[in-house]
């Protein structure tokens, strides 16, 4: 009995990562949060540091 709940839930965790993989909830929104200049993920709101003041 124990081996079947086991198996069951093995098999639920494949199909939930099956329809996880077709679509990646937040993927427009990784892409957006990368700097347009350099490539690297901007954290927060403010401007990545190549764009930065070099005087600073």
């Amino acid at each position: 009995m124990l081996v079947k709940i086991v198996l069951l839930f093995l098999v639920a965790m494949a199909v939930l990562a099956m329809f996880g993989r077709l679509r990646f909830p937040g993927q427009k929104r990784l892409v957006d949060a990368k700097c347009r200049r350099c490539g690297r993920y901007r954290i927060g709101k403010g401007p990545c540091d190549c764009e930065k003041d070099p005087r600073r």
